[in-house]
């Protein structure tokens, strides 16, 4: 019955918008285990984290429920942001733990997954990406690649997507983010780095919150 209670205390519901925040259960550390998303090592236990269950607006213009894994610092305003994002109707492709992916991080940005926490370094370094944290969000990868700072991209599916303009109302143009947009300005205001602007590189996809 406590477990209950804490579940309705920690959901929030909006019109339509409806996004759940839970502690890790067991069914899903076993999922986050199996699916080398987290492993022993991890620099965030599983008691800092939360699951998200919440809805978005899809490339097909209908409502879908996602999953996100987050920070729990972080995990109310996730959901104030995704519901702004939910409110402009903001399309994403789809939004799944990536432990669906067994954890690589190459196969969820190839499925065009929306995701946040991935126990895993910084491409390249010993050092830990903010998602083992759970304080980053990669958005609709393939519309949004990392470019590095010789220009190049990873994935194929990304390639109409290097030159930064959007062409036509069409979902994979809506989904595009651009320097001026609503989805910029809404992480920003929540204290979010957007890393369309860093300097080394183009990590369009990405948006984090370092504290």
């Amino acid at each position: 019955m406590k477990k209950l209670l804490l579940f309705f205390l920690s959901s929030t519901l909006f019109a339509n918008f409806h996004a759940f925040i839970t502690p890790i259960t067991p069914k899903i550390k076993k999922q986050m285990i199996a699916g080398n998303s987290y492993h022993v090592g991890c620099p965030v236990s599983l008691k800092n984290l939360r699951y998200i269950k919440l809805t978005y607006i899809g490339f097909d213009g209908k409502e879908h429920i996602g999953e996100l894994i987050v920070n729990k610092s972080v995990a109310k305003e996730v959901v104030a942001i995704f519901k702004k994002l939910y409110e402009i109707k903001y399309p994403i492709r789809k939004m799944e733990l990536v432990s669906k992916y067994n954890g690589s991080d190459f196969a969820s940005i190839e499925a065009d997954n929306t995701s946040a926490f991935n126990c895993r370094n910084v491409a390249g370094t010993n050092k830990w990406s903010l998602h083992s944290f759970g304080r980053a969000i990669d958005i609709n990868p393939l519309e949004n690649p990392y470019v590095s700072s010789s220009g190049k991209i990873s994935h194929k599916g990304s390639l109409p997507f290097k030159k930064r303009v959007r062409t036509s109302n069409s979902p994979t143009q809506k989904a595009m983010i651009l320097k001026n947009d609503a989805i910029v300005k809404i992480f920003k205001a929540y204290g979010w780095r957007w890393g369309g602007e860093f300097k080394c590189c183009k990590d369009y996809q990405h948006f984090d919150k370092k504290n």
